[in-house]
């Protein structure tokens, strides 16, 4: 991270923003940073007002001058968009178009990380989809039978869904364009993995919301997540490294469902001190 010299006013309005107090005053008023203890943050970047702070690491063209007609939303619409927001699980035929996807990606990757390490990484599966599809039934399948081999020592919970892992595979085997069980036909899918299930939990909702502001539905599979992480052979096809977990499979595609109204929820559990 670097200044220009020749645009900073010694304002000091970097050095006090600074997370890790990585940047000084030298003699002639200018902001200096050492790069120490820099985390590459960028909230130099954005709080100086004459932006004087830039990166040699990062693409500089991407930063944004605020403006409040562009940036601000209400906090009423905000949440009404959040409520408004349903989990599809019926989609058209017609493919995501692949600026789309794009554009879900860039939600995930300026969702903040812990010290800013941007680990987060993006699996997107499109045309490869029936492949990825018929290996993590097959894994669920197998998943399956090990517990059902040892079901009087394993949890209620881990039988029953075994036992409907045995039926979505069947019906699957039996007719695949008809019986979809795990991505209900939707045209793409995208595993959001990384070393913290924080960093990509965080990437994912951000995501998801992109999707309904683009006019797409998806939904998390959690059947999606087990299957990946558990089987070795989904995890080399995917080039997932060691040390790497799927933390969210996001089924994506254009809905061919219309919701009308918000739902109710149960009230908050809150404790206040």
């Amino acid at each position: 991270m670097l200044i220009n010299k020749e645009l900073c006013i010694g304002c000091t309005k970097c050095i006090k923003d600074c997370p890790v107090n990585d940047i000084t005053m030298t003699e002639d008023k200018k902001a200096e940073i050492k790069n120490k203890r820099c985390l590459e943050c960028g909230h130099c970047i954005a709080v100086c007002p004459v932006a004087a702070p830039y990166s040699e690491t990062y693409d500089m063209t991407e930063v944004i001058p605020y403006n409040k007609e562009e940036f601000e939303i209400s906090p009423e619409r905000l949440l009404n968009f959040i409520k408004f927001r349903r989990s599809v699980r019926s989609f058209t035929k017609e493919p995501v178009a692949p600026e789309l996807l794009s554009q879900i990606i860039e939600a995930g990757r300026f969702t903040p990380t812990g010290r800013n390490l941007q680990e987060v990484s993006y699996i997107v599966v499109t045309e490869q989809l029936k492949k990825v599809k018929d290996m993590m039934y097959a894994a669920l399948d197998k998943k399956a039978d090990a517990i059902l081999s040892a079901e009087g020592e394993m949890p209620e919970a881990s039988t029953m869904y075994a036992r409907i892992w045995k039926a979505m595979y069947r019906n699957y085997q039996a007719a695949p364009d008809e019986k979809d069980g795990l991505f209900f036909h939707a045209p793409a899918v995208i595993f959001v993995a990384g070393k913290s299930r924080t960093d990509a939990a965080l990437a994912s909702s951000n995501m998801e919301l992109m999707i309904n502001a683009l006019g797409l539905g998806a939904f998390y599979c959690g059947f999606g997540i087990l299957a990946v992480n558990d089987d070795p052979n989904i995890r080399e096809f995917l080039g997932l490294a060691d040390g790497i977990t799927v933390e969210s499979c996001l089924v994506i595609g254009h809905p061919a469902v219309t919701y009308r109204r918000t739902v109710p929820r149960q009230k908050p559990n809150i404790k206040w001190f």
